[in-house]
């Protein structure tokens, strides 16, 4: 029983502390959070999104994303459509951290984490 205890104990207080900035990305759209597409040019996206290497690098950011292996990681689960229209989210890809930035007012602003 003592076991089963700190088992559930771990569990819970690693739940707890899934840095914020996690995505998961879903295999169908009806499992995601966010539906993303990704646009060719800045001025045509909604956030500039910079991937970062580790976990911790993303706390608390919205537009710093670390890509995790499992759903369960994941602050937001996202699907990538094939079209603009379908988007709820529209990204573009930046190459340096400094540019991750909301372009404009979206509904997914501060939700991400």
């Amino acid at each position: 029983m003592l076991k089963m205890s700190f088992l559930i104990f771990s569990v819970v207080l690693f739940a707890g502390t899934v840095s914020a900035g996690s995505i998961y990305i879903a295999e169908y759209e009806y499992q995601a959070d966010i539906s993303v597409f990704v646009v060719d040019y800045e001025y045509q996206a909604d956030a500039s999104v910079f991937v970062v290497e580790y976990e911790y690098q993303a706390d608390d950011e919205d537009c710093l994303w670390f890509f995790c292996d499992y759903e369960y990681q994941g602050d937001v689960s996202i699907y990538y459509v094939e079209y603009g229209y379908q988007a709820d989210l529209k990204v573009f890809f930046c190459e340096y951290e400094y540019q991750a930035e909301w372009e404009e007012s979206n509904s997914w602003m501060e939700r991400m984490h």
